[in-house]
């Protein structure tokens, strides 16, 4: 997942991205194929149409082009329109908002998804892995919520202990909520926009969140 949405992409960003999907959707249609430990990294490229110097650019290992992206938090605006809202704006929804920006616009890995998801399932340690690579993405995701929480009330810098009950409890629930999209998304007859949906499962997160007052 990327960055920044496909509109704002320029041609050569296009072109890396095309070729990074190329590569994970070889590695992982072949080792559905065939059985990873027989995947090689020349079938790979040959699969991908790019040369075994070109996949070693975007990964080291075939077993790392498998587990595949995490979403990287965006920095410029978007952070920027997130740390800034200010104590007036529910954090959850923008916290929603960043999150919808950090994903961009991934329709077309949604083939992808199903594939990864399936192999996995049979490389438990590659699985681990791939759940290790997220929670990096969650301890990220706690530290720009902890910038939000303490621009919106500087005195929870004096409590140690509520700044962190706090922070991880908009994390986690923030976090639930991206796990809510992706599965809605990947599970839907027609997917759509990802960006789309993880602004609905937040919608549907805070009329919950409201209803339970």
């Amino acid at each position: 997942m990327t960055v920044t949405a496909p509109a704002e992409l320029g041609l050569r960003e296009r072109k890396r991205l095309a070729t990074r999907r190329a590569i994970q959707h070889a590695v992982l249609t072949l080792a559905s194929e065939q059985g990873l430990e027989n995947v090689t990294v020349e079938e790979v490229s040959r699969r991908a149409e790019v040369s075994p110097r070109t996949f070693f650019n975007y990964f080291g290992t075939k077993e790392e082009a498998l587990i595949g992206d995490i979403p990287l938090i965006p920095d410029g605006d978007a952070l920027h329109a997130f740390l800034t809202a200010g104590p007036a704006t529910d954090v959850l929804t923008d916290l929603g908002e960043l999150l919808a920006r950090t994903v961009g616009d991934a329709d077309e890995d949604v083939e992808i998804h199903h594939l990864r998801k399936d192999v996995l399932r049979d490389h438990p340690h590659l699985l681990g892995a791939r759940i290790a690579s997220m929670r990096g993405f969650e301890e990220g995701l706690y530290k720009v919520v902890e910038r939000r929480v303490l621009n919106d009330d500087p005195t929870l810098a004096e409590d140690a202990e509520a700044l962190f009950d706090r922070c991880w409890m908009v994390t986690m629930v923030g976090f639930a909520g991206l796990r809510h999209a992706w599965r809605c998304w990947a599970d839907a007859p027609t997917p759509g926009s990802l960006a789309e949906r993880i602004r609905r499962s937040f919608a549907e997160l805070y009329t919950t969140v409201q209803k339970l007052r």
